[in-house]
């Protein structure tokens, strides 16, 4: 699904990504670990096209996502590429404040221009899997930590992507609500065949998935 190597990102002179090499295959549940600073983040960003690598030509840099490379496209393009290949989750859901968490849902489907009644019913199902039928209609200030967040995560999922990517995404909530979104993220692997690579620092969540990846000073050691 994901295969990259040689991947250098600095900031001036603070080399962060010293030549990271991944393979991630499909459906796989991946978690990255390690110090902050390690790059983890960092990682996430450029693999989920939110950030560019450095010097990607004089590295050798290479990054494709089933089968397609992203690193010479350009702003369009991985716009493009983005909205129809990859979610996001983030430590703090960014649901849009004014919008009801169906409206949040949606908003990919909208960017893409996809089928409305598709997308609708596409959503309804996602709710559904989530158990949260009876929130369609509320806003973000209407719905507790748990609940927002599985929202966020059916926004990441509305577009069927090949690939979720999720940085923290239980850091801010109790461990019940930590544990059942771990949960979750296994349910909807076996269901959707999803692939999702999590960025943590909780070692429940690590211990579990598929494979736990160790970074320390930008490099994956394991």
């Amino acid at each position: 699904m994901i295969k990259a190597k040689n991947i250098h990102k600095s900031y001036g002179n603070l080399e962060v990504l010293k030549g990271v090499e991944v393979h991630i295959k499909e459906g796989e549940v991946i978690s990255i670990v390690g110090e902050s600073g390690a790059g983890k983040s960092t990682l996430l960003q450029i693999l989920g096209t939110l950030d560019s690598p450095s010097a990607y030509k004089k590295y050798g840099t290479e990054i494709t996502l089933d089968g397609e490379s992203f690193v010479n496209m350009n702003d369009r393009q991985l716009s493009k590429f983005r909205n129809e290949k990859i979610g996001f989750v983030f430590q703090f859901h960014q649901l849009l404040p004014e919008f009801t968490a169906l409206e949040n849902v949606l908003l990919p489907t909208k960017i893409s221009g996809k089928n409305v009644k598709e997308s609708m019913d596409k959503a309804y199902a996602l709710f559904d899997d989530l158990r949260l039928t009876d929130r369609l209609h509320h806003k973000p200030n209407e719905l507790s930590g748990g609940e927002a967040q599985r929202v966020a995560v059916a926004r990441a999922l509305i577009n069927s992507p090949k690939i979720i990517y999720a940085d923290e995404p239980s850091g801010n909530l109790d461990s019940k609500n930590a544990d059942d979104l771990h949960q979750l993220f296994f349910d909807l692997r076996d269901k959707y065949n999803q692939t999702f690579v999590i960025v943590t620092h909780n070692p429940k969540l690590a211990e579990i998935t598929d494979r736990k990846l160790i970074m320390k000073d930008g490099l994956i050691i394991n």
